[in-house]
């Protein structure tokens, strides 16, 4: 097998150039097969030098009949390619004394490049070139160009994949997937297109050959996580008995309704919770849709059958917006909490522990300080993550592990208010069963939306100073390009110092990242007594802040923010009967994708919709958190690219798993490398 064999089993490839291949994940000779081209070039025939154009790229072939150094704002070297058509300038501005010697030394050259008009006429930058004076054939089919890294050079990768071409007609790939042309046949055909190949379909990724591909990956790794959610359904956890009078307790006093989708949802978890193998559902909700409340209440259902819930918050900011709502609704029910964040310490935080530790805290908050090694559960049963996304998946599996007693396992609700376009869920969350809240709770009002540049700044300004005499809030929201808390801090202060000097009669609060625990909330106490009208703030405040009185929020540098954050941000106002707007501030000119993304906020409030564009634009990436992951990624299918597929993929995995599960094994091999404990969180 190919994935067996290690890239220095070839001719060149010395410890060096395996850890420069390495920096492209290419580790063994599938690797190098599946590292498919960016481009192609036409190297089959020879252009004469009288037919180039301006902009063309082409093959020529002649003698250099002069080589000189040029001096101007740069110096360059300037040859000159002569055949018996014309004469054509060949500029190198990198350059040493032995290149200008070989060049005058050679007495055929071929060369590779792109004319433009330069100094001396018709001129060639840094072309490709080499000496044929002994007769060389052209190459027959299309040059590929492949993504590489300093040190891997076009010429040494294309040996590369040479070798492993010729080692693959020996030892072919195994044909999982029996439809249309063979996998070698394909790959053969990615690596080295005949002249009369579909060029663009082949750049676009939508060539047939790349498509059955990425039609097998997208397989794979749809196979591979239905066999790890079989895997997960033979785990075992604490089966929950009904929910009891608590939960009904906490509902009836809520002192509004539940919607029916929560009540769906709700309905979903307790079926979950009633058996004996672990939940492992991805909730969704749109921002302010009342997943919060479904939270407390399936911590109240752990509870109620005397095991403890931990609820993993990315910000210190949500973490407390969390701890507030859940004492206010769980303290008339005699259920402690207790919290733990990174700037808890000394004697406050062991306290926390001892309580964590002995289990007269029955529910935990707090942010990644959860998962240390100094937190001992007494009998952790249930796990939920909010914005899961925030979180890399090492960090959800440590938290796991913690409630992992004998073999039983805790359930896990995990929570997003970035919802996940559709066709995400069904490819990358097939080993989750979701949920989805789908409908606001009522009273919740409609947020529009101005997209403005930042040189009408002070008419914005005075539109605060309207709504805060009308006995309205509103939030200014400071963002930076770089991802620094000391420079969003410093640009959030001196927009506090501008803005208490222009609106002296409001009173104006600050909160960021780098603040104390209690300075940050008295803040918000603060401004959710409504004894602050306008609190400037960075980013800190994108999830979890809730606060009906405000019907403002102005954002700064909005260009430099993707779709989900926008939203999320946005979210902070429309939480109350007020009508409210949203106020996007750019600074001129923007890109196009900018201008594409703040259209999209301008146009629509849903997040379902917002999803579906952010993908479309951004890709997958920053939705599933795979960054931080660094699983998930695909070596040739693309999501957007190839969402037409996935209806067929989901058939051809239930396929296989009634028929061939050999096969199933065989393809997560050749494609997937997510470890079986990250499937797990």
């Amino acid at each position: 097998m190919l994935t067996n064999r290690s890239v220095s089993e070839l001719r060149g490839v010395g410890p060096s150039i395996a850890e420069k291949l390495s920096r492209l994940s290419i580790y063994n000779l599938q690797d190098i097969l599946f590292h498919l081209p960016l481009r192609y070039e036409d190297r089959t025939r020879i252009t004469a030098i009288s037919n180039v154009n301006t902009g063309q790229t082409a093959v020529l072939e002649g003698k250099i009949i002069s080589a000189r150094f040029q001096y101007g704002r740069r110096r360059s070297l300037l040859a000159c390619l002569e055949d018996d058509t014309g004469k054509i300038g060949l500029r190198f501005f990198h350059f040493t004394k032995a290149q200008h010697n070989s060049l005058m030394g050679t007495e055929l050259v071929r060369i590779f490049g792109e004319a433009r008009r330069g100094a001396s006429g018709l001129e060639i930058y840094h072309p490709q070139y080499e000496n044929v004076s002994v007769s060389k054939p052209l190459p027959k089919t299309l040059t590929p160009v492949y993504p590489t890294t300093d040190g891997i050079s076009q010429g040494r990768y294309r040996a590369l994949i040479e070798q492993v071409l010729t080692i693959l007609k020996v030892s072919p790939l195994i044909e999982l997937i029996a439809e249309g042309i063979s996998i070698n046949e394909a790959l053969q055909l990615i690596h080295n297109p005949p002249v009369d190949a579909d060029v663009t379909a082949l750049i676009e990724g939508n060539h047939p050959v790349q498509r059955k591909l990425a039609f097998e990956e997208l397989v794979a790794h749809h196979s591979s996580l239905c066999f790890l959610r079989d895997q997960i359904n033979k785990q075992r956890a604490v089966n929950f008995a009904a929910p009891s009078s608590m939960c009904a307790k906490l509902i009836a006093n809520l002192g509004f309704e539940l919607t029916k989708a929560q009540q769906r949802v709700l309905l979903e978890i307790n079926s979950d919770l009633s058996r004996n193998n672990p939940m492992l559902r991805l909730l969704q909700g749109d921002v302010g849709s009342g997943k919060t409340i479904i939270a407390a209440v399936a911590a109240v259902h752990a509870h109620e059958n005397g095991l403890q819930t931990a609820l993993m918050a990315p910000t210190e900011v949500l973490a407390e917006q969390h701890l507030g709502t859940f004492n206010e609704w769980l303290a008339p029910l005699g259920i402690k909490i207790a919290w733990l964040s990174g700037k808890i310490k000394g004697n406050v935080r062991n306290k926390e522990l001892q309580k964590i530790k002995n289990g007269s805290a029955q529910i935990i908050i707090g942010t990644h300080a959860l998962f240390q090694k100094d937190v001992i559960f007494k009998r952790l049963g249930l796990i939920i993550i909010d914005e899961q996304h925030r979180f890399g998946v090492h960090q959800r599996l440590a938290l796991k592990q913690k409630g992992t007693v004998a073999h039983i396992n805790p359930h896990q609700l995990i929570m997003t208010a970035t919802p996940i376009p559709r066709t995400l869920t069904m490819t990358l969350y097939a080993d989750m069963d979701v949920s989805m809240i789908d409908e606001l709770p009522p009273g919740r009002t409609k947020v529009t939306t101005t997209v403005l540049a930042d040189t009408r700044r002070g008419a914005v300004i005075e539109r605060i100073q309207s709504q805060c005499a009308r006995g309205k809030q509103a939030y200014w929201v400071c963002t930076l390009i770089e991802e620094s808390d000391v420079l969003e801090s410093t640009a959030a202060e001196a927009t506090l110092t501008e803005l208490t000097k222009t609106l002296p009669k409001l009173s104006i609060g600050l909160i960021h990242g780098r603040m104390k625990h209690a300075e940050k909330a008295d803040i918000m106490d603060k401004f959710k007594q409504g004894r602050v009208d306008l609190l400037v703030a960075t980013t800190v405040i994108e999830v979890g802040v809730d606060v009906p009185n405000a019907s403002l929020i102005v954002i700064e540098n909005s260009e430099r923010l993707g779709l989900a954050q926008l939203h999320q941000l946005r979210g902070r106002v429309g939480r109350g009967l007020t009508e409210s707007h949203c106020v996007l501030l750019y600074h001129s000119p923007l890109g196009e994708l900018s201008k594409r993304r703040l259209e999209v906020m301008r146009s629509s409030n849903d997040g379902f919709f917002i999803a579906e564009e952010d993908l479309k634009i951004r890709g997958p990436g920053e939705l599933l958190g795979s960054k931080q992951s660094g699983a998930l990624q695909f070596k040739i299918a693309d999501l957007t690219r190839d969402s037409d597929l996935l209806p067929g993929v989901k058939v051809k995995s239930e396929q296989l798993f009634e028929t061939d599960n050999e096969k199933i094994d065989m393809l997560i091999n050749r494609w997937t490398s997510i470890p079986e404990e990250l499937s797990q969180v």
